[in-house]
């Protein structure tokens, strides 16, 4: 109720602008979800341009028609959540491991764009994965490298997150707030 109530205070004298930091912090996802179609309506219906900070990069894909990576106060990447996922290109293959090291090696062919370890998960970017899983899955295991699990996915704008700054948010400048989200997001996956 308290961030409805800062969101209608800041509607009060009907505004060009509205500045949103973080608004759905702490709400409970059926509050979220009425906050995002709030949000909506009104960039929408009124014609508000609305200026969001977020780490929930739901949030960000869902609200926001251009979007800017901010790393160590500079903006590193900027347009809309489409063309930021498009750059990364592809597929992304998440392979967990308990030698995400050697996942590399074993992967080293010319159809994959990039790998990037992340907390031991690495990241396999490639264009047309569902080609390409069986043999993957096979060089690993030539290679004797055990998966505990593998998914496939398009890109998120976390992984374009992560593509730009190299990292996850730190744990070591993470208030108590941000170590919270970063628990339960490591908790869903």
């Amino acid at each position: 109720m308290r961030r409805r109530l800062e969101i209608a205070r800041g509607l009060l004298h009907e505004p060009k602008v509205l500045f949103l930091d973080e608004p759905t912090l702490g709400l409970d996802p059926q509050t979220r979800n009425h906050l995002w179609q709030y949000i909506e309506r009104l960039n929408r219906e009124k014609g508000i341009t609305i200026i969001l900070t977020t780490h929930y990069m739901e949030e960000a894909d869902r609200l926001c028609g251009r979007i800017a990576i901010i790393d160590k106060g500079t903006i590193i990447a900027m347009d809309t959540p489409a063309e930021l996922k498009n750059a990364i290109g592809g597929d992304v293959v998440s392979i967990c491991s308990p030698r995400p090291g050697d996942v590399a090696g074993a992967l080293s062919v010319p159809w994959i764009t990039a790998i990037e370890e992340y907390d031991g998960t690495v990241s396999v970017s490639l264009a047309n994965a569902e080609l390409h899983l069986a043999e993957m899955v096979e060089r690993l295991n030539r290679h004797e490298v055990p998966i505990e699990s593998i998914s496939v996915h398009k890109p998120t704008l976390e992984d374009v997150f992560l593509h730009y700054t190299g990292k996850s948010i730190r744990d070591e400048h993470a208030s108590g707030k941000e170590m919270m989200r970063m628990f339960h997001q490591k908790a869903r996956r």
